[in-house]
């Protein structure tokens, strides 16, 4: 199993697309500094995610969602609730 997420900055307008295969360790990766964009704005919250039966459809989901339709959806979905 494969989760998209969507992380939120609680110290800046700033939000994060990505994939894993275990969610409550990549958050902790983020919040420890292991990567380069994430480390400037910690921490990070999980506001969104859906789980994905294989890496493949993962990334065509992330790919989406970082798309502008994909950002739009999650305007909607997610940051207007």
């Amino acid at each position: 199993m494969y989760f998209v997420y969507v992380l939120l900055s609680k110290v800046a307008v700033k939000s994060y697309v990505g994939i894993t295969n275990d969610l409550q360790r990549r958050l902790q990766e983020h919040n420890l500094s292991k990567h380069v964009y994430t480390k400037r704005y910690i921490p990070w919250i999980i506001i969104y995610s859906e789980e994905q039966s294989s890496q493949e459809s993962a990334r065509k989901r992330e790919r989406y969602l970082k798309s502008a339709a994909g950002r739009a959806y999650l305007k909607k979905k997610v940051f207007e609730k």
